[in-house]
């Protein structure tokens, strides 16, 4: 029988649990697949402590990417054919051997790309695309700061935004995880456990600052995210990994010099197919032209999914990780 992670109760990594799950059968518009590779994001960690609510309820099967093979497809899917390579994003349910999923949802593989690669990449480079190209358009001549720019969107939105001719400037935590992102499309890394970020961010633009900044700490790197802001700059939230941002008062975007402030999600930019498609297609050409390298850091077999949380928690991780069924 087929083996997947669920977690029954809220709590750390020791929640994770390795048992049977029966994939069943797929019914109209789904399609059976047989996962070869799972990709590991700290929204994963959200659903797993109960700081996001579980679409379905608990238990719960963690995991919101992964590449496979189409194993059956249900009444009505005529795009797919058994044997195809696919990927996803979605909320949860990854972290299994097979399952049943809504084929809509699902991409084609193309060819030059591997298993390992899609499964690293669909969740981070889909929202590495959407915040470039549609949350802020990004051009020639702006400049951007990304905090957490070693982790894996970091590593994926430095490159992208450095082929779209902007001035990156991004974050981290330690030498060895400025090195690697200055490795990866940043011009620029600050390392905010030795220095300011907020007047580093000022001495580097020459007090010009940025037009965006993309935030997925939260309540660390706010509200100094504000102040790397140039007037009607933008404020791009989309993670909380130090936790969640304070209530504020919006006139504190008034008082920062009539700041935009967003916050935007993953599975809302793609929502309908569509938009799915398009978003995925860009990001699989500019894999396929080199302009973006994706690189796996760490792998762990799927039964090991809770070591491969509390490094990542731990901050022991860096770029893309991903788990092997």
């Amino acid at each position: 029988m087929p083996k997947a992670i669920r977690v029954h109760a809220h709590g750390g990594p020791e929640v994770l649990i390795y048992e049977d799950c029966d994939a069943s059968r797929p019914g109209p518009g789904q399609a059976l697949i047989r996962h070869t590779a799972i990709g590991l994001n700290f929204i994963d960690v959200y659903f797993r402590t109960g700081l996001y609510p579980a679409p379905n309820g608990m238990p719960v099967i963690p995991g919101g990417e992964a590449a496979g093979v189409v194993l059956e497809l249900g009444e009505g899917v005529d795009w797919f054919n058994v044997g195809d390579r696919v990927a996803y994003a979605v909320p949860t349910g990854a972290y299994c051997e097979e399952r049943v999923i809504a084929a809509d949802r699902l991409v084609k593989v193309p060819d030059g790309i591997s298993d390992e690669q899609a499964a690293a990449m669909m969740l981070k480079g889909m929202t590495a695309e959407y915040l470039l190209r549609r949350t802020f358009k990004v051009k020639a001549g702006d400049i951007v700061l990304y905090h957490a720019a070693a982790g894996g969107v970091g590593l994926i939105l430095g490159q992208w935004a450095k082929h779209l001719g902007a001035t990156v400037i991004g974050t981290a935590g330690s030498d060895e995880k400025v090195s690697l992102a200055k490795a990866h499309g940043f011009d620029h890394v600050i390392n905010y456990s030795a220095q300011d970020f907020v007047a580093e961010v000022a001495r580097i633009t020459d007090g010009r600052k940025c037009d965006v900044v993309y935030d997925s700490v939260g309540n660390d790197t706010f509200p100094g995210s504000l102040d790397c802001l140039r007037p009607m700059g933008t404020f791009v939230s989309f993670g909380q990994s130090s936790g969640p941002i304070p209530p504020f008062s919006i006139s504190l975007l008034a008082q920062k010099g009539s700041l935009y402030a967003t916050r935007p999600t993953i599975f809302a930019y793609n929502a309908k197919r569509e938009d799915l498609v398009r978003s995925a297609n860009a990001l699989f050409d500019v894999v396929l032209k080199g302009a973006v390298e994706v690189s796996i850091n760490q792998r762990y077999a799927l039964r090991d999914a809770g070591q491969a949380h509390a490094d990542l928690e731990g901050r022991r991780t860096t770029g893309t990780t991903i788990l092997i069924p």
